[in-house]
């Protein structure tokens, strides 16, 4: 189970694009908020830190959002403020 909640996680799937291997999409999403909740993975997180001594665990958000090509002028346009 957990190998499914790392596959989604790390490609950046929605639930229900699990491969069936991995079980239920429903399952998968209950068990992760559930583990979420109780912090199991913030202590993975920490634990994996310490075996290579680190003291502190470092976050990377890789979201990004595309923005249409004129965003940028947009609030010229509108009367907004420049930047």
């Amino acid at each position: 189970m957990l190998s499914g909640i790392i596959f989604i996680n790390r490609n950046g799937l929605r639930w229900r694009d699990a491969p069936r291997e991995y079980g239920p999409h429903k399952t998968l999403y209950s068990r992760w908020k559930r583990w979420s909740e109780k912090g199991i993975f913030a202590q993975m997180m920490v634990g994996l830190a310490a075996e290579h001594g680190e003291e502190k665990t470092a976050m990377i958000d890789a979201t990004y959002l595309k923005a249409h090509r004129t965003a940028t002028s947009m609030a010229a346009k509108k009367g907004g403020v420049d930047a």
